[in-house]
């Protein structure tokens, strides 16, 4: 599709929901902004950098700018399933809310446990209601693993009764669009991991409805409010990579991105934590940092107001945005590369939206102890006969 007539889409769009009357009437999403402190000069450079992470082009600014002003427009509904709700904490807990928080904020929340007062029957009643009074038109967030077959009474919620699975077919049976939010309810997550007694499972092998997933232990609030924006912008899903990530935010590894790749190309490796290598902030695949096979966009987003993120503070990629991690990535401060070809499981943490061959993870963490090997032989110091 040409750029002006995509531009003219996604503006006739934008015209759309612009008639339909908001959800918050009390407050915009400039006044909330206003009082904040955050103003219209910065709106407009997050909006310009949202637009560069969505790979647009940035003559789409002023449109972006335009769907985080709409995001009242849009019902969302958040359910917690088996969990330790850090991907909510992620976006919730901040001393100085940033635009990626307020919007999420701002966005009409009709369902979430961790802020909502309601408890008991009246929550109860608060989903059903939403689910049916917005039937077909709300976004669905779920996050955490989701217990299924015989074990499915393992997760048991509400007066009713009902499992955690009935709670997400139900919802997602009646969801515009679907996000599996977290590595938990993307992949199944620690729950899942081996010997998985509560048979926890993916959000995907639950509903049989297209979800797209946004893993991570737990995922930027920019990959969760950039997913939303996409969806207001197109009102279709993303591109996706084979796992259903989408590849805006997923399709580079964090090795390809990293602050520290310069030292790996150097052969210069942290040997254990604390050593002088540490202290010069050389690359840490030698103490476990799984970058090389994780995809993700970590390193430019980062964490915690965008202050930091795990390479920078000095431990490596657990790799937690990738299937399986805790079974495929452990021990996590021990090298991927040291357990040869016992590293694939399933389709292989190193396949890509290109459908890059099963074996690659494994051709690839031997090729990168080679390459370590050699490059730490090249830089020792010589010797005197």
């Amino acid at each position: 599709m040409e750029q002006a007539e995509l531009y003219q889409k996604i503006s006739d769009r934008l015209g759309d929901l612009a008639k339909f009357a908001p959800m918050k009437e009390d407050k915009s999403i400039s006044q909330l902004m206003e009082e904040k402190g955050i103003s219209r000069r910065d709106f407009m450079k997050w909006a310009g950098g949202m637009t560069a992470m969505l790979s647009l082009p940035s003559s789409f600014t002023p449109l972006m700018a335009k769907a985080a002003e709409l995001t009242d427009r849009l019902p969302v509904v958040w359910l917690h399933m088996a969990e330790c709700t850090g991907c909510s904490e992620s976006l919730l807990r901040t001393d100085a809310p940033g635009i990626d928080s307020l919007i999420f904020d701002y966005i009409s929340l009709e369902y979430h446990e961790t802020i909502m007062s309601a408890a008991g029957w009246q929550a109860e009643h608060n989903l059903e209601s939403a689910i049916e009074k917005y039937k077909g038109k709300f976004i669905l967030m779920v996050e955490g693993g989701i217990p299924d077959g015989s074990s499915d009474f393992y997760l048991t919620v509400g007066p009713h009764g009902k499992t955690g699975r009935k709670h997400a077919q139900d919802a997602a049976n009646a969801a515009a669009a679907i996000f599996a939010i977290g590595t938990c309810s993307s992949f199944g997550g620690v729950q899942a991991a081996y010997p998985n007694p509560t048979n926890a499972q993916s959000l995907s092998k639950v509903t049989g409805k297209p979800v797209i997933n946004v893993p991570g232990c737990p995922p930027s609030e920019k990959n969760i409010v950039g997913n939303v924006l996409h969806y207001i912008l197109f009102g279709t899903l993303p591109a996706l990579d084979v796992f259903n990530r989408p590849k805006w935010a997923y399709g580079l590894r964090i090795h390809d991105l990293c602050e520290r790749r310069g030292h790996f190309d150097a052969g210069e490796f942290v040997q254990e934590f604390g050593d002088e290598g540490a202290k010069q902030g050389y690359c840490l695949y030698k103490v476990g940092c799984k970058g090389p096979y994780t995809f993700n966009n970590c390193s430019r987003e980062r964490f915690n107001q965008h202050t930091s993120w795990p390479v920078q503070a000095g431990h490596g990629c657990i790799g937690c945005s990738e299937p399986d991690f805790w079974d495929a990535m452990g021990p996590f401060e021990e090298p991927l590369g040291s357990k040869l070809y016992q590293t694939v499981y399933g389709e292989g943490a190193d396949m890509t939206a290109d459908k890059v061959g099963v074996a690659v993870l494994s051709a690839t963490a031997v090729g990168i102890a080679a390459h370590a090997a050699i490059a730490a032989v090249k830089g020792a110091p010589k010797t005197e006969e």
